[in-house]
């Protein structure tokens, strides 16, 4: 595990899920919405974004949290060798979107730029959750069932799945140390 790509719908706990991964395996994290986004929410201009993500993907080791945009996403989930698909029910992201909201007005959401609009996001995010869920969801699918026979898939689809997830990622970062 070299090459994480975490993605998934809006509201999924990819960020904190990316962070801890990070902790667990020592892999440098790489948050999209940070690199595609200024402080309060400006976007970079395109080419600048798609630069800096060809930059990460050239590194010998990342993991990527985020979609960043259509023509990145495939790239991404081409060149990791692990990829990390939260695909929770939708209901879920909903209520996590609605969570995180409402937690933003007093401390910032995880991996989102500083001084992000919070309502505006979150408004953001619920349109593309079910634009997500239509189109793309099901590409998604399709993609993990294909890449299982190059890749790590793990395929995260419910809550429960999440601490089994850090659980076994430990599990198995210790074998590949020598720790275990």
């Amino acid at each position: 595990m070299k090459k994480v790509a975490v993605f998934g719908n809006a509201g999924g706990g990819k960020s904190t899920l990316s962070k801890r991964l990070s902790e667990i395996t020592g892999l440098p994290l790489y948050v999209l919405d940070k690199i595609q986004y200024q402080a309060g929410g400006t976007p970079v201009p395109h080419e600048v974004y798609k630069h800096a993500h060809q930059q990460i993907l050239v590194t010998e080791r990342w993991i990527i949290d985020g979609f960043g945009c259509k023509e990145t996403v495939w790239l991404r989930l081409d060149e990791a060798d692990t990829l990390v698909f939260v695909d929770l029910p939708i209901y879920v992201h909903f209520w996590w979107v609605t969570k995180r909201m409402i937690a933003g007005f007093f401390k910032p959401p995880e991996g989102w730029p500083e001084k992000s609009p919070i309502l505006k996001s979150s408004l953001n995010s619920y349109r593309v959750l079910w634009l997500c869920y239509k189109y793309l969801t099901p590409k998604y699918r399709e993609y993990i069932e294909q890449a299982q026979n190059t890749k790590r898939v793990y395929h995260i689809s419910s809550t429960e799945q999440i601490s089994q997830f850090y659980e076994l990622i430990g599990i198995e970062t210790n074998l590949e140390d020598g720790t275990a």
